[in-house]
Protein backbone atom coordinates (compact mmCIF):
# COMPACT_ATOMS: atom_id res chain seq x y z
CA UNK A 1 0.00 0.00 0.00
CA UNK A 2 1.26 3.60 -1.06
CA UNK A 3 0.27 5.87 1.23
CA UNK A 4 0.28 9.58 0.62
CA UNK A 5 1.11 11.65 3.44
CA UNK A 6 -0.16 15.64 3.02
CA UNK A 7 2.05 17.43 5.75
CA UNK A 8 0.09 20.47 6.16
CA UNK A 9 0.49 21.22 9.80
CA UNK A 10 2.50 24.66 9.31
CA UNK A 11 0.66 27.84 10.35
CA UNK A 12 2.41 29.86 7.80
CA UNK A 13 4.39 32.85 9.59
CA UNK A 14 6.98 33.68 6.91
CA UNK A 15 4.44 34.19 4.28
CA UNK A 16 3.01 36.95 6.67
CA UNK A 17 0.19 36.61 6.56
CA UNK A 18 -2.49 35.07 9.01
CA UNK A 19 -3.71 32.59 6.86
CA UNK A 20 -1.60 29.48 6.52
CA UNK A 21 -0.12 29.11 3.44
CA UNK A 22 -1.39 25.99 2.36
CA UNK A 23 -4.99 27.85 1.95
CA UNK A 24 -3.46 30.44 0.11
CA UNK A 25 -5.84 30.40 -3.37
CA UNK A 26 -4.29 30.39 -6.66
CA UNK A 27 -5.56 29.28 -10.04
CA UNK A 28 -9.25 28.92 -8.74
CA UNK A 29 -8.34 26.44 -5.52
CA UNK A 30 -6.24 26.98 -2.48
CA UNK A 31 -2.54 25.29 -2.53
CA UNK A 32 -3.90 22.11 -0.43
CA UNK A 33 -6.70 21.45 -3.00
CA UNK A 34 -3.81 21.18 -5.84
CA UNK A 35 -1.34 19.50 -3.45
CA UNK A 36 -4.23 16.68 -2.60
CA UNK A 37 -5.92 16.73 -6.29
CA UNK A 38 -2.29 15.30 -7.89
CA UNK A 39 -2.32 12.61 -5.42
CA UNK A 40 -5.90 12.16 -5.29
CA UNK A 41 -5.88 11.12 -9.37
CA UNK A 42 -2.44 9.39 -9.49
CA UNK A 43 -2.86 5.69 -9.97
CA UNK A 44 0.30 4.69 -7.70
CA UNK A 45 -1.34 6.02 -4.34
CA UNK A 46 -3.89 4.22 -2.58
CA UNK A 47 -4.45 6.49 0.35
CA UNK A 48 -4.09 9.29 1.26
CA UNK A 49 -3.68 11.10 4.72
CA UNK A 50 -3.75 14.81 5.63
CA UNK A 51 -1.92 16.09 8.51
CA UNK A 52 -3.67 19.35 9.71
CA UNK A 53 -3.30 21.80 12.88
CA UNK A 54 -6.07 21.02 14.71
CA UNK A 55 -7.60 24.67 14.11
CA UNK A 56 -8.45 23.50 10.77
CA UNK A 57 -9.55 20.08 10.65
CA UNK A 58 -13.02 21.12 9.85
CA UNK A 59 -12.10 22.83 7.11
CA UNK A 60 -10.11 20.04 5.70
CA UNK A 61 -13.18 17.57 6.10
CA UNK A 62 -15.16 20.20 4.28
CA UNK A 63 -12.64 20.11 1.57
CA UNK A 64 -13.05 16.28 1.57
CA UNK A 65 -16.53 16.20 0.99
CA UNK A 66 -16.79 19.44 -1.95
CA UNK A 67 -14.05 18.17 -3.88
CA UNK A 68 -15.04 14.66 -3.90
CA UNK A 69 -12.07 12.88 -2.30
CA UNK A 70 -12.21 9.27 -2.25
CA UNK A 71 -8.50 8.85 -1.22
CA UNK A 72 -8.30 10.54 1.79
CA UNK A 73 -8.91 8.32 4.92
CA UNK A 74 -7.30 10.46 7.28
CA UNK A 75 -7.63 13.75 8.89
CA UNK A 76 -4.66 13.61 11.49
CA UNK A 77 -3.54 16.87 14.18
CA UNK A 78 -0.29 17.75 13.72
CA UNK A 79 2.01 19.00 16.13
CA UNK A 80 4.14 21.98 16.11
CA UNK A 81 7.06 20.99 14.79
CA UNK A 82 7.69 19.34 11.17
CA UNK A 83 9.11 15.88 12.65
CA UNK A 84 6.14 15.52 15.04
CA UNK A 85 3.64 15.41 12.01
CA UNK A 86 5.59 12.48 11.00
CA UNK A 87 5.40 10.80 13.93
CA UNK A 88 1.69 11.38 13.57
CA UNK A 89 1.32 9.54 10.30
CA UNK A 90 3.66 6.73 11.27
CA UNK A 91 1.29 5.80 14.78
CA UNK A 92 -1.57 5.96 12.69
CA UNK A 93 -0.34 3.00 10.64
CA UNK A 94 1.80 1.87 13.02
CA UNK A 95 0.09 -2.22 12.37
CA UNK A 96 1.38 -2.13 8.97
CA UNK A 97 5.09 -2.04 9.19
CA UNK A 98 5.47 -2.97 5.13
CA UNK A 99 3.28 0.13 3.72
CA UNK A 100 5.11 2.88 2.21
CA UNK A 101 4.99 6.43 3.36
CA UNK A 102 5.32 9.39 1.16
CA UNK A 103 5.44 12.57 3.06
CA UNK A 104 4.67 15.76 0.72
CA UNK A 105 4.64 19.31 1.81
CA UNK A 106 1.10 20.38 1.48
CA UNK A 107 2.71 23.82 -0.07
CA UNK A 108 4.65 21.91 -2.89
CA UNK A 109 1.23 22.39 -5.41
CA UNK A 110 3.12 21.68 -8.31
CA UNK A 111 3.90 18.09 -7.67
CA UNK A 112 3.89 16.00 -10.48
CA UNK A 113 2.87 12.45 -11.52
CA UNK A 114 6.43 11.54 -12.77
CA UNK A 115 8.59 12.55 -10.07
CA UNK A 116 5.40 10.47 -8.05
CA UNK A 117 6.39 7.58 -10.13
CA UNK A 118 9.53 7.36 -9.69
CA UNK A 119 9.56 7.54 -5.87
CA UNK A 120 7.05 4.82 -5.89
CA UNK A 121 9.69 2.56 -8.31
CA UNK A 122 12.36 3.52 -6.19
CA UNK A 123 10.82 1.96 -2.95
CA UNK A 124 10.32 -1.43 -4.75
CA UNK A 125 14.54 -1.72 -4.15
CA UNK A 126 15.10 0.65 -1.35
CA UNK A 127 13.63 1.49 2.09
CA UNK A 128 14.22 5.57 1.98
CA UNK A 129 13.79 7.82 -1.26
CA UNK A 130 14.63 11.39 -1.61
CA UNK A 131 13.47 13.72 -4.15
CA UNK A 132 16.10 16.81 -5.21
CA UNK A 133 17.56 19.19 -7.98
CA UNK A 134 20.86 20.17 -8.50
CA UNK A 135 22.72 22.87 -6.63
CA UNK A 136 23.15 25.24 -9.58
CA UNK A 137 24.51 28.14 -7.29
CA UNK A 138 27.89 27.95 -5.38
CA UNK A 139 27.19 26.88 -1.93
CA UNK A 140 29.77 28.40 0.93
CA UNK A 141 30.14 27.03 4.06
CA UNK A 142 31.30 30.17 6.87
CA UNK A 143 32.22 29.74 10.52
CA UNK A 144 30.54 30.55 13.61
CA UNK A 145 30.25 34.65 12.78
CA UNK A 146 28.81 34.35 9.55
CA UNK A 147 30.57 36.37 8.03
CA UNK A 148 33.86 34.63 7.15
CA UNK A 149 33.86 31.95 4.62
CA UNK A 150 35.21 28.39 5.83
CA UNK A 151 35.06 26.44 2.91
CA UNK A 152 33.17 25.82 -1.03
CA UNK A 153 31.97 22.22 -1.19
CA UNK A 154 32.17 21.09 -4.39
CA UNK A 155 29.07 21.87 -6.36
CA UNK A 156 28.88 18.32 -8.11
CA UNK A 157 27.92 16.66 -5.23
CA UNK A 158 25.58 19.42 -3.63
CA UNK A 159 21.38 18.76 -4.42
CA UNK A 160 18.80 20.65 -2.87
CA UNK A 161 15.84 18.59 -1.46
CA UNK A 162 12.27 18.68 -1.97
CA UNK A 163 9.74 16.26 -1.28
CA UNK A 164 7.88 13.50 -1.67
CA UNK A 165 10.12 11.89 0.75
CA UNK A 166 9.36 8.40 1.10
CA UNK A 167 10.06 5.45 3.14
CA UNK A 168 8.92 1.52 4.47
CA UNK A 169 6.96 2.34 7.24
CA UNK A 170 9.29 -0.03 9.41
CA UNK A 171 12.27 2.29 8.45
CA UNK A 172 11.31 5.24 9.32
CA UNK A 173 9.71 4.78 12.61
CA UNK A 174 12.96 2.73 13.37
CA UNK A 175 14.74 5.66 12.98
CA UNK A 176 12.60 7.87 14.88
CA UNK A 177 12.12 5.48 17.93
CA UNK A 178 16.26 5.85 18.42
CA UNK A 179 16.17 9.63 17.31
CA UNK A 180 13.75 9.98 20.28
CA UNK A 181 15.92 8.65 22.67
CA UNK A 182 18.57 11.10 21.95
CA UNK A 183 18.26 13.97 24.19
CA UNK A 184 20.07 16.35 21.49
CA UNK A 185 17.25 15.33 18.80
CA UNK A 186 16.80 17.55 16.20
CA UNK A 187 15.36 17.02 12.88
CA UNK A 188 14.67 19.46 10.12
CA UNK A 189 13.49 16.26 7.69
CA UNK A 190 12.77 12.94 7.80
CA UNK A 191 15.69 11.66 5.36
CA UNK A 192 18.11 13.96 8.00
CA UNK A 193 16.16 11.64 10.52
CA UNK A 194 17.94 8.61 8.57
CA UNK A 195 20.77 9.98 8.01
CA UNK A 196 21.66 10.46 11.93
CA UNK A 197 20.13 7.93 13.21
CA UNK A 198 20.24 4.63 10.44
CA UNK A 199 23.01 5.96 8.75
CA UNK A 200 23.74 2.37 6.99
CA UNK A 201 20.38 3.00 5.07
CA UNK A 202 21.07 3.99 1.30
CA UNK A 203 18.23 6.66 0.73
CA UNK A 204 18.37 6.90 -3.03
CA UNK A 205 17.19 10.25 -4.57
CA UNK A 206 14.70 10.66 -7.56
CA UNK A 207 15.36 13.57 -9.93
CA UNK A 208 12.88 16.85 -8.74
CA UNK A 209 11.99 19.49 -10.70
CA UNK A 210 12.66 23.47 -10.81
CA UNK A 211 8.78 23.78 -10.82
CA UNK A 212 7.96 21.61 -7.38
CA UNK A 213 8.93 24.28 -5.25
CA UNK A 214 7.99 24.92 -2.16
CA UNK A 215 5.43 27.97 -1.07
CA UNK A 216 7.37 29.78 1.54
CA UNK A 217 7.91 33.44 1.50
CA UNK A 218 5.79 36.22 0.42
CA UNK A 219 7.17 36.92 -2.96
CA UNK A 220 7.12 32.97 -3.65
CA UNK A 221 3.26 33.10 -4.16
CA UNK A 222 3.84 35.74 -7.29
CA UNK A 223 6.26 32.88 -9.04
CA UNK A 224 4.02 29.99 -7.94
CA UNK A 225 0.96 32.27 -9.65
CA UNK A 226 3.11 32.55 -12.75
CA UNK A 227 4.10 28.67 -12.93
CA UNK A 228 0.50 27.92 -12.49
CA UNK A 229 -0.64 30.65 -15.30
CA UNK A 230 2.23 28.62 -17.62
CA UNK A 231 1.51 25.26 -16.62
CA UNK A 232 -0.52 23.00 -19.33
CA UNK A 233 -2.55 20.19 -19.04
CA UNK A 234 -2.08 17.51 -21.16
CA UNK A 235 -5.54 15.38 -21.55
CA UNK A 236 -4.07 11.44 -22.53
CA UNK A 237 -6.42 10.05 -21.01
CA UNK A 238 -9.06 8.23 -22.56
CA UNK A 239 -12.85 10.00 -23.16
CA UNK A 240 -15.61 7.83 -24.01
CA UNK A 241 -17.32 10.78 -26.89
CA UNK A 242 -20.22 9.22 -26.78
CA UNK A 243 -21.15 10.97 -23.28
CA UNK A 244 -21.45 13.94 -25.79
CA UNK A 245 -24.87 12.56 -26.60
CA UNK A 246 -28.02 15.13 -26.36
CA UNK A 247 -25.43 17.60 -24.62
CA UNK A 248 -26.16 20.87 -25.48
CA UNK A 249 -23.25 22.95 -27.13
CA UNK A 250 -22.94 26.15 -27.77
CA UNK A 251 -20.23 27.68 -30.26
CA UNK A 252 -19.29 31.23 -31.09
CA UNK A 253 -17.24 31.96 -34.09
CA UNK A 254 -18.44 28.17 -35.29
CA UNK A 255 -18.58 28.67 -38.55
CA UNK A 256 -14.43 27.97 -39.78
CA UNK A 257 -11.39 26.49 -38.75
CA UNK A 258 -11.56 24.89 -34.91
CA UNK A 259 -15.09 25.77 -34.18
CA UNK A 260 -16.74 24.19 -37.46
CA UNK A 261 -14.29 20.76 -36.69
CA UNK A 262 -16.06 21.18 -32.92
CA UNK A 263 -19.31 21.53 -34.72
CA UNK A 264 -18.73 18.40 -36.86
CA UNK A 265 -17.39 15.85 -34.43
CA UNK A 266 -19.53 16.57 -31.53
CA UNK A 267 -22.82 16.74 -33.96
CA UNK A 268 -21.67 12.81 -35.14
CA UNK A 269 -21.50 11.90 -31.53
CA UNK A 270 -25.69 13.09 -30.82
CA UNK A 271 -24.67 16.30 -29.32
CA UNK A 272 -27.05 19.34 -29.66
CA UNK A 273 -24.88 22.09 -31.40
CA UNK A 274 -25.77 25.85 -32.33
CA UNK A 275 -23.38 27.94 -33.99
CA UNK A 276 -23.27 31.73 -34.11
CA UNK A 277 -20.97 33.89 -35.77
CA UNK A 278 -21.06 37.33 -37.34
CA UNK A 279 -21.35 35.89 -40.61
CA UNK A 280 -23.36 33.11 -40.05
CA UNK A 281 -26.06 34.42 -38.12
CA UNK A 282 -25.39 38.00 -37.39
CA UNK A 283 -24.00 37.48 -33.73
CA UNK A 284 -21.57 40.01 -32.58
CA UNK A 285 -20.21 38.86 -29.54
CA UNK A 286 -19.22 42.19 -28.73
CA UNK A 287 -22.49 43.40 -28.46
CA UNK A 288 -24.24 42.22 -24.96
CA UNK A 289 -27.62 42.15 -26.62
CA UNK A 290 -26.26 39.87 -29.37
CA UNK A 291 -25.08 37.60 -26.91
CA UNK A 292 -28.05 37.31 -24.60
CA UNK A 293 -30.08 36.71 -27.50
CA UNK A 294 -28.26 34.20 -28.86
CA UNK A 295 -28.00 31.73 -25.97
CA UNK A 296 -31.54 32.57 -25.02
CA UNK A 297 -32.66 31.43 -28.53
CA UNK A 298 -30.84 28.04 -27.66
CA UNK A 299 -32.29 27.45 -23.98
CA UNK A 300 -35.71 28.15 -25.46
CA UNK A 301 -35.22 25.42 -28.14
CA UNK A 302 -33.31 23.23 -25.73
CA UNK A 303 -34.30 24.05 -21.60
CA UNK A 304 -30.61 23.65 -20.64
CA UNK A 305 -27.39 24.67 -22.19
CA UNK A 306 -23.95 22.28 -20.67
CA UNK A 307 -21.29 23.80 -22.67
CA UNK A 308 -19.63 27.22 -24.27
CA UNK A 309 -17.09 27.48 -26.56
CA UNK A 310 -15.76 30.80 -27.77
CA UNK A 311 -13.64 30.26 -30.71
CA UNK A 312 -14.03 33.82 -32.05
CA UNK A 313 -10.90 36.05 -32.77
CA UNK A 314 -9.81 38.58 -34.69
CA UNK A 315 -5.92 38.25 -35.42
CA UNK A 316 -4.49 41.35 -37.71
CA UNK A 317 -0.38 41.56 -38.04
CA UNK A 318 0.61 44.96 -37.78
CA UNK A 319 2.52 47.64 -35.71
CA UNK A 320 0.74 49.41 -33.44
CA UNK A 321 0.98 52.51 -35.32
CA UNK A 322 0.13 51.78 -38.44
CA UNK A 323 -3.32 50.01 -37.02
CA UNK A 324 -5.95 52.74 -37.76
CA UNK A 325 -8.58 52.91 -34.53
CA UNK A 326 -11.56 51.07 -35.76
CA UNK A 327 -8.90 48.40 -36.56
CA UNK A 328 -7.97 48.39 -32.96
CA UNK A 329 -11.00 48.87 -31.71
CA UNK A 330 -12.56 45.91 -33.14
CA UNK A 331 -9.66 43.46 -32.15
CA UNK A 332 -10.21 44.53 -28.71
CA UNK A 333 -13.86 44.37 -28.68
CA UNK A 334 -14.20 40.70 -30.09
CA UNK A 335 -11.07 39.66 -28.65
CA UNK A 336 -11.56 40.57 -24.94
CA UNK A 337 -15.66 42.55 -24.77
CA UNK A 338 -16.60 39.56 -26.11
CA UNK A 339 -14.90 36.99 -24.01
CA UNK A 340 -16.61 38.70 -20.57
CA UNK A 341 -20.16 39.32 -22.74
CA UNK A 342 -20.00 35.54 -23.44
CA UNK A 343 -18.87 34.80 -19.81
CA UNK A 344 -21.67 36.79 -18.02
CA UNK A 345 -24.50 35.60 -20.06
CA UNK A 346 -23.70 31.74 -19.87
CA UNK A 347 -23.46 31.92 -15.95
CA UNK A 348 -26.78 31.41 -15.11
CA UNK A 349 -27.34 28.35 -17.51
CA UNK A 350 -23.88 27.16 -16.78
CA UNK A 351 -24.91 27.16 -13.08
CA UNK A 352 -27.94 25.30 -13.92
CA UNK A 353 -26.31 22.78 -16.12
CA UNK A 354 -23.03 21.95 -14.05
CA UNK A 355 -21.61 23.11 -17.00
CA UNK A 356 -18.29 24.11 -18.64
CA UNK A 357 -16.99 27.31 -20.46
CA UNK A 358 -13.66 26.79 -22.66
CA UNK A 359 -12.19 29.82 -24.31
CA UNK A 360 -8.74 29.65 -26.74
CA UNK A 361 -5.07 31.31 -26.30
CA UNK A 362 -2.63 31.70 -28.24
CA UNK A 363 0.99 30.49 -27.77
CA UNK A 364 1.81 34.38 -27.68
CA UNK A 365 0.16 34.72 -24.42
CA UNK A 366 3.25 34.41 -22.59
CA UNK A 367 5.16 37.05 -24.53
CA UNK A 368 4.05 40.42 -26.20
CA UNK A 369 5.70 39.72 -29.99
CA UNK A 370 5.80 42.50 -32.29
CA UNK A 371 3.38 43.02 -34.49
CA UNK A 372 0.70 41.05 -31.82
CA UNK A 373 0.52 43.94 -29.31
CA UNK A 374 -3.23 44.11 -29.33
CA UNK A 375 -3.75 40.44 -30.31
CA UNK A 376 -1.34 38.62 -27.92
CA UNK A 377 -2.02 41.31 -25.13
CA UNK A 378 -5.80 39.93 -25.45
CA UNK A 379 -5.14 36.48 -25.21
CA UNK A 380 -3.13 37.00 -21.95
CA UNK A 381 -5.54 38.81 -20.72
CA UNK A 382 -7.99 35.39 -21.85
CA UNK A 383 -5.60 33.38 -19.39
CA UNK A 384 -6.07 35.62 -16.39
CA UNK A 385 -9.44 35.86 -16.71
CA UNK A 386 -10.33 32.10 -16.77
CA UNK A 387 -8.02 31.55 -13.73
CA UNK A 388 -10.21 34.48 -12.02
CA UNK A 389 -13.28 32.99 -13.13
CA UNK A 390 -12.38 29.22 -11.83
CA UNK A 391 -11.85 30.56 -8.51
CA UNK A 392 -15.33 32.75 -8.35
CA UNK A 393 -17.50 29.98 -10.10
CA UNK A 394 -16.02 27.13 -8.13
CA UNK A 395 -18.95 27.18 -5.56
CA UNK A 396 -21.05 27.20 -8.57
CA UNK A 397 -19.77 23.93 -9.76
CA UNK A 398 -18.91 25.64 -13.45
CA UNK A 399 -16.07 24.26 -14.96
CA UNK A 400 -13.41 26.94 -16.84
CA UNK A 401 -10.18 26.20 -18.83
CA UNK A 402 -8.08 27.49 -21.62
CA UNK A 403 -7.09 25.63 -24.87
CA UNK A 404 -3.42 26.78 -26.10
CA UNK A 405 -3.17 25.03 -29.70
CA UNK A 406 0.49 25.97 -31.86
CA UNK A 407 0.25 26.89 -34.83
CA UNK A 408 -2.74 25.67 -36.21
CA UNK A 409 -3.75 25.92 -39.87
CA UNK A 410 -7.37 28.05 -39.86
CA UNK A 411 -8.67 30.41 -42.35
CA UNK A 412 -7.41 32.99 -39.63
CA UNK A 413 -3.98 32.13 -39.91
CA UNK A 414 -3.88 31.31 -43.90
CA UNK A 415 -5.26 34.92 -43.80
CA UNK A 416 -2.33 36.27 -41.78
CA UNK A 417 0.78 34.05 -42.40
CA UNK A 418 0.19 32.66 -46.57
CA UNK A 419 1.06 29.16 -47.05
CA UNK A 420 3.44 27.66 -44.64
CA UNK A 421 4.29 23.95 -45.03
CA UNK A 422 2.16 21.55 -43.90
CA UNK A 423 4.31 19.25 -41.13
CA UNK A 424 4.46 22.42 -38.88
CA UNK A 425 0.93 23.11 -38.15
CA UNK A 426 -2.00 21.49 -36.16
CA UNK A 427 -4.79 20.55 -38.11
CA UNK A 428 -8.04 21.21 -36.61
CA UNK A 429 -9.18 17.98 -36.24
CA UNK A 430 -6.34 17.71 -33.55
CA UNK A 431 -7.38 20.91 -31.80
CA UNK A 432 -11.25 20.10 -31.91
CA UNK A 433 -10.66 16.86 -30.39
CA UNK A 434 -9.08 17.83 -27.23
CA UNK A 435 -11.03 20.63 -27.24
CA UNK A 436 -13.83 17.91 -26.78
CA UNK A 437 -11.88 16.16 -24.22
CA UNK A 438 -11.15 19.19 -22.24
CA UNK A 439 -15.17 19.63 -21.58
CA UNK A 440 -16.09 16.14 -20.65
CA UNK A 441 -13.04 16.49 -18.46
CA UNK A 442 -13.80 17.22 -14.24
CA UNK A 443 -10.76 19.65 -14.07
CA UNK A 444 -11.06 23.84 -14.21
CA UNK A 445 -8.90 26.64 -14.26
CA UNK A 446 -6.47 25.54 -16.65
CA UNK A 447 -4.75 26.16 -19.83
CA UNK A 448 -4.70 23.14 -22.20
CA UNK A 449 -1.77 22.47 -23.57
CA UNK A 450 -2.16 20.95 -27.53
CA UNK A 451 1.11 20.54 -29.35
CA UNK A 452 2.37 19.50 -32.87
CA UNK A 453 3.15 15.74 -32.21
CA UNK A 454 7.51 15.30 -33.34
CA UNK A 455 7.45 12.14 -35.51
Amino acid sequence: MNIAVILAGGTGSRLGDSTPKQFFKVAGKTIIEHTVDVFEKNNNIDEISIVIHESFVSTIEEMIITNSWTKVRKVLKGGKERYESSLAAINAYSDFPNYNLIFHDAVRPLINDRIIRDVVNALQKYNAVDVAVAATDTIIQVDDSGEIIENIPNRKYLRRGQTPQAFKLDTIRKAYEIGLSDPNFVSSDDCGTIVRYLPSEKIFVVQGEESNMKLTYKEDTYLLDKLFQLRSYSIQNEIDFNLLKNRVLVIFGGNSGIGEKIYEIAKSYGANVFTFSRSSTGTDIGDKISVKNALANVYDKTQRIDYVVNCAAILARQPLIYMNEKLITEMIRTNYDGLVNIAVESYNYLKESKGHLLLYTSSSYTRGRAFYSIYSSTKAAVVNFMQALASEWDSSNIRINVMNPERTKTPLRIKNFGIEAENTLLTTDVVALASLKTLLSDFTGQVIDVKLRKE
